[in-house]
């Protein structure tokens, strides 16, 4: 048997292995053509148990997509799922999934949801593209997560909350796709403290982006060095001024390009703590940029030519930036990660990366209802295929016994309206229950209605 049959033997039998185990809708898409190769070289080596790295992964991942997220939840699922296949039963104690959560490998979940978003990227069309050119957004959020010792140990609280009526909070920021809203990358890092800002986080992903490609984000990333790294690169760069600046603009210096857009040149600031000596002298003594204000903001961009890049051209696309707002909501909202599960910070991290790899096999499956909806995967709603693939996981769906072609043709059904000069106020309607708000520690009260009890019994 040639490498070829060798190879297609391997991933057949991982596939056997993941129909085996239940769960039949993470088959067609981690084991498929775009990710079975990676799945299967990420795999290789392990002892024969009830929960194998792909069974682990595959409940570990529909345990991030339930609305039940406990272990025991997903224990409970596997081992109805053995009695349905035939197979003999396991025990619904929780110690051997946790044990097996704890064995799969970060870089192995977050190479995998790497490579995933580069699979979703590559279904988009050229129509998802800029003027031929591939956009990047930049954008950063907080995590919540359970307050324990080896959370607060590695991230911490921010110094105005109290011990003990607060939670540690993580940093993430990522690089989504424009054209399909993928996941390309994404960095993890403490709050607060030094290599904590976005920026720090930011510069270890810069390898993610190619030459050619254009990076937006908000007023935080229009600084002198990101723009030196990016051109250092070929990469375009498009942000908005930061406010502190914009006090300063004076339209009537520079190279006038047309009303309220010009050519400036940038000198290089003072050495930031956080670079060496030999970075900052390799960096450029000066830069020259775009400046212009357009569609009611003042954008800075490396794209210099007023021809190749009109001014209401940059405003539409800038405009396009707040999609991966939208991106981090579906992440942390209806994927329900603003509140970790995880008790010490290698889980965290990890459940992190199986939560965006998760996030990925979504963006994977609208990509593919795009193609023969002719349609960019934008234009697809995330929470309804979300609810499908869900939906087929809980009852066993058919469909994935197939092509599931069905299946993309209903999630291609529901798509996304456009909503140009959309506003909503950042407020709610809906008010929560009455209960006040913690201003001790949980075992300080407790000792206080225990005294009171105490007290009342005597009485």
């Amino acid at each position: 048997m040639d490498r070829k049959g060798i190879a297609r033997t391997q991933q057949q039998r991982m596939v056997n292995q993941l129909r085996h185990s239940g769960s039949a809708a993470f088959v067609e898409v981690l084991a498929g053509p775009q990710l079975g190769d990676t799945l299967q070289s990420l795999m290789r080596g392990h002892r024969r148990r009830i929960f194998t790295p792909v069974e682990t992964l595959s409940m570990f991942m529909a345990q991030a997509l339930s609305a039940d997220r406990g272990c025991q939840n997903a224990v409970n699922a596997a081992a109805l799922r053995r009695l349905g296949a035939g197979q003999p039963a396991c025990s619904t104690r929780t110690g051997g999934y946790c044990q097996a959560r704890e064995r799969l490998v970060t870089n192995m979940v977050s190479t995998l949801a790497r490579r995933a978003g580069q699979a979703v990227s590559g279904h988009t069309s050229a129509a998802g593209h800029w003027q031929a050119h591939r956009v990047r957004l930049v954008d950063g959020t907080t995590l919540r997560m359970p307050d324990t010792a080896a959370n607060q140990a590695a991230f911490a609280q921010p110094t105005s909350q109290q011990a003990g009526l607060g939670f540690p909070i993580c940093r993430l920021v990522v690089l989504t796709c424009l054209g399909s809203g993928a996941l390309l990358d994404a960095a993890i890092g403490p709050y607060q403290g030094k290599g904590a800002d976005e920026h720090t986080l930011l510069r270890s992903m810069l390898h993610t982006l190619e030459p050619g490609e254009v990076l937006i984000g908000d007023a935080l990333y229009a600084t002198y060095f990101l723009l030196c790294a990016l051109q250092a690169r070929g990469i375009e760069g498009l942000f908005e001024q930061h406010g502190a600046r914009r006090r300063s603009i004076d339209f009537r210096r520079g190279q006038r390009l047309g009303t309220r857009d010009h050519l400036i040149v940038l000198a290089k600031p003072r050495r930031p703590e956080w670079m060496s000596i030999d970075e900052y002298e390799r960096a450029p003594e000066q830069l020259t940029v775009r400046e212009l204000c357009a569609g009611g903001r003042t954008l800075l961009t490396t794209l210099r030519c007023p021809k190749q890049a009109s001014k209401s051209e940059l405003a539409a696309l800038y405009g396009c930036r707040w999609h991966v707002e939208l991106d981090l909501r579906n992440i942390k909202s209806t994927l329900g990660m603003d509140m970790l599960s995880c008790q010490s910070a290698p889980m965290v991290i990890k459940e992190i990366w199986v939560y965006l790899l998760a996030y990925n096999v979504i963006r994977l499956l609208m990509a593919k209802a795009a193609v023969p909806a002719k349609i960019l995967p934008r234009q697809l709603s995330f929470k309804h295929t979300l609810q499908l693939f869900t939906a087929s996981i809980s009852q066993a769906c058919a469909l994935w016994r197939g092509p599931h072609l069905d299946l993309l043709v209903l999630i291609a059904q529901r798509r996304v309206g456009e909503r140009p000069g959309r506003i909503e106020p950042r407020a709610i309607k809906r008010r929560p229950p009455a209960y006040p708000l913690l201003t001790k520690s949980r075992a300080v009260l407790k000792t206080e209605l225990l005294s009171r009890r105490a007290r009342a019994a005597l009485n």
